[in-house]
């Protein structure tokens, strides 16, 4: 029997987010107040898909928008996480489900030796055209009213513990690790023995507690963190018993 451990990414393995972090590349490190004014809330893969074209009509090519990728931060304390689970992946399986994309995920996660870490990265899918510009799309289609349109962390986990069920895997625990509002919906999934992870002073962790406050509680245990070592911590005492 294993561990599951599920990782958003954005201010949860990295301490930026992805997707604003890219802007760096832009000319004057700032996009035009038009461009920044079109968002529309649960549309964010949409902008970005404008920004990102902006990007290339600016003429940012994958060099530099690789190299300013590669240096954003990981979070405190994760780099000994990951190597940790790394060392213990008989035990551990591990997957991100991110609002990110697969070519930011991919270069951070390479350029810091991690991507061996984990078995399945869920995120919006980016590909890089023939002109030279990056695009995203939705991770997938779903019907949850609470989530963005582009995706419903909650529907790609049961989906990945149904393909592992009929694989006659199961786990023992999920822990779920994140910080976000999109993250609440798969918490809300999660059951009594499982565990979420909402990072300190995020929204995650408000609204968990907004949810206590209105007496309709998560199933789950709750353990709050602010670096990778509490994590780290946590995981050492559940690979122990």
């Amino acid at each position: 029997m294993k561990f599951l451990l599920v990782f958003d990414f954005d201010h949860t393995i990295i301490d930026e987010n992805s997707d604003t972090w890219i802007v760096k590349c832009a000319p004057g490190k700032k996009l035009p107040s038009e461009l920044r004014n079109s968002y529309r809330p649960g549309h964010w893969t949409d902008y970005m898909g404008r920004v990102l074209a902006y990007l290339g009509d600016s003429g940012v090519r994958e060099e530099e928008m690789r190299r300013t990728m590669v240096a954003v931060p990981l979070t405190a304390g994760m780099a000994d996480l990951l190597a940790f689970i790394g060392e213990n992946k008989g035990l551990l399986d591990c997957i991100i489900i991110s609002d990110s994309n697969t070519v930011f995920i991919d270069w951070i996660l390479e350029a810091a030796g991690f991507h061996k870490v984990f078995d399945e990265v869920f995120t919006n899918p980016a590909a890089f055209t023939s002109t030279g510009y990056l695009t995203v799309q939705n991770c997938h289609t779903h019907h949850c009213a609470k989530c963005p349109k582009n995706l419903c962390k909650r529907k790609v986990l049961e989906e990945f513990l149904d393909k592992k069920l009929e694989q006659g895997a199961s786990y023992t625990q999920i822990v779920y690790i994140g910080d976000g509002g999109n993250d609440l919906c798969p918490v809300t999934f999660l059951k009594k023995g499982d565990i979420a992870m909402p990072r300190q002073g995020y929204a995650l962790e408000k609204k968990i507690s907004q949810l206590s406050q209105d007496l309709s509680p998560v199933a789950c245990s709750v353990l709050v963190w602010s670096s990778g070592a509490e994590i780290m911590s946590y995981l050492k005492l559940l690979l122990k018993e």
